[in-house]
Order: C-alpha cells, then structure tokens, then sequence
C-alpha cells in the first residue's frame, strides 16, 4: 500500500501593496499645460504619502539657463515653490550678480529653477534613487521645453543624480559635463545651504558664476 502524503496547504495570497509603484512606463505631455497638472497628481513615489504640495519649479519657460537643485525643503513644499528658504535668498544673490533674476521675462536674463525630485523627501533626508528615477521623466520633459543653453546642478546630490556617479563634488565640479540626448553642457556648483555652513567657500562659488556667466554670453 503505497505511503500517504499530506497535502500542503494553500500559500496565501500576498497582502496587496500600499507602497506607490512605478508601473508600466508612461508618455509624459510635451506641453507646459499638460506637465504641470501630471506632476500635481503624481503618485509615482512614496514622496507624494507625506507631501504638502508639489514643487514643480518658477522661472521663465524659455530661459536660456536653467538652475537644477535636489529636492524641495520644508519651506518650499509649504509654499509649492523652489528656493523660498534663506538658501533660496541666497540663490536669488548670486543669480542677481550675474544678471539673473527668477521673476525676469526676458530669455537672456531670466532662470529656470526645478529640482531632480518635485515633492519634499521626509525630514529633508537625501532623495532615494527609485524617488529620482520616477520623477526623472518630469525633469527631462523640463529641460526638453526649456531648451536652455546651460544647466547649472546645485550641490553634490543633484550632481550624482542628473549624472549617475557617485563621485564627488570635488571631482564634479570644474569641467563642463553634457545631460541627457541633446547634450545640454552641464556644470556643477555648490548648493546655496551649504554656502550658508560653509561661507569660506563662496570665493569657489563666484568663481563658478563668472564662469556660467562666460558660457552663456560666448
């Protein structure tokens, strides 16, 4: 009589994710009026669990040079603009040195300023990989209508992110790098907060400002 086995019993079924998921990729509007609503609905990240608002970004949709930094503070998903904190005071400083201004409408004098990730990250720690990687297709679509002569990446994590290293700012900052298929010539400075620890570096800073200043009048 041939021996008896008992059946195992059923696996249960996986409890349902609450996590966001990236899913199938998806076509992101090619127009300003159909990006922006994309980014206010999006739910691509667990970003948007904890999120006031969305940060899409402020400037001139024609600048000739657009200012990429890595994610919004407290300050700026409060208010749903980039750059409203003192670190933002700052920036405005150092854009109004060489002639810029976010509130400018003239291409040749204006700014563009977004970020690699368009909601806050918790407690403003460093924005993960996959948050990047599903809010990259936002920022591409950015700089595609944008089209600016020059991105300038603030700080080391915006760096590594648009370029995919982990080197450092060190070795980041200095030559003109190229992003994305249009080759748009990159350069690398330092983020205005830790300009605001760190105020012995704002020579290194000027030094960068006269240098985007050169590439976008050569």
């Amino acid at each position: 009589m041939p021996p008896k086995f008992k059946t195992p019993p059923a696996a249960a079924a996986p409890e349902p994710s609450s996590e966001p998921s990236l899913g199938p990729a998806f076509e992101v509007s090619t127009t300003w009026e159909g990006l922006r609503p994309a980014v206010a609905g999006c739910m691509r990240c667990k970003l948007c669990k904890t999120r006031t608002n969305t940060v899409f970004g402020v400037g001139l949709e024609a600048a000739s040079l657009m200012v990429v930094g890595e994610g919004p503070g407290a300050d700026e998903d409060a208010q749903g603009e980039p750059f409203v904190g003192r670190a933002g005071k700052l920036l405005d400083e150092m854009l109004k040195a060489i002639g810029r201004s976010r509130k400018e409408q003239a291409p040749e004098k204006s700014v563009f300023i977004a970020n690699v990730v368009k909601c806050r990250p918790p407690g403003n720690r460093d924005p993960e990989a996959d948050e990047v990687e599903a809010c990259r297709p936002y920022l591409d679509q950015q700089i595609r209508l944008v089209k600016p002569k020059l991105i300038v990446a603030l700080g080391r994590i915006a760096a590594q992110r648009l370029l995919g290293t982990d080197a450092p700012l060190s070795k980041l900052r200095g030559p003109v790098h190229e992003y994305g298929p249009d080759k748009t010539p990159l350069l690398i400075t330092y983020h205005p907060a830790y300009l605001l620890r760190s105020p012995g570096e704002k020579a290194k800073s000027w030094a960068d400002l006269k240098r985007v200043h050169q590439l976008l009048d050569s």
